[in-house]
């Protein structure tokens, strides 16, 4: 089996310092961390082996981050976009419907004494805050201790 030779790391002075602070940094996240000091240790010219072997990293793990920052320096270090469903609501139209849902239905003008997903999808339908929200998804714009209050120990009114 051929043995992979390890891309050459060589960051410019600017990133290297950029790198120490995420390295060794009180506020960084772990993983951010762990994927600099890798590169560090990389421009340090030690191999893969030793890198995964000093941080206790898989060495696949530590192939993959010395490629990215050979590839795409600083921004190669950042988790790439995952695929998926994109959000159905907007950030503004996931806080008014939190908002209408702290409203007693009372100053809507709605003869509830609490509101249920389908009356409060209605409403914000209504309202054009949102012009979809099905009430079988179970008011997704809701977190679940607006949707479950007795659960959560919260009462919406």
């Amino acid at each position: 089996m051929p043995v992979r030779t390890p891309c050459p790391i060589a960051p410019s002075a600017a990133e290297r310092v950029r790198l120490k602070k995420m390295a060794y940094g009180h506020k960084t996240e772990h993983r951010l961390r762990v994927r600099a000091q890798v590169v560090l240790h990389a421009a340090r010219g030690r191999s893969n082996a030793c890198i995964a072997r000093e941080t206790g990293l898989h060495l696949d793990t530590v192939r993959r981050w010395r490629g990215r920052f050979a590839q795409a320096g600083l921004p190669g270090l950042k988790d790439r976009q995952r695929c998926g469903r994109p959000a159905s609501f907007t950030p503004l139209q996931a806080a008014e419907v939190k908002a209408l849902a702290c409203r007693l239905p009372a100053e809507s003008e709605a003869p509830l004494s609490r509101w249920s997903c389908p009356e409060l999808g209605r409403e914000a339908a209504r309202r054009g805050i949102a012009p979809f929200m099905s009430a079988s998804t179970g008011c997704p714009g809701l977190p679940r201790r607006l949707r479950r209050p007795r659960r959560e120990g919260v009462r919406p009114h």
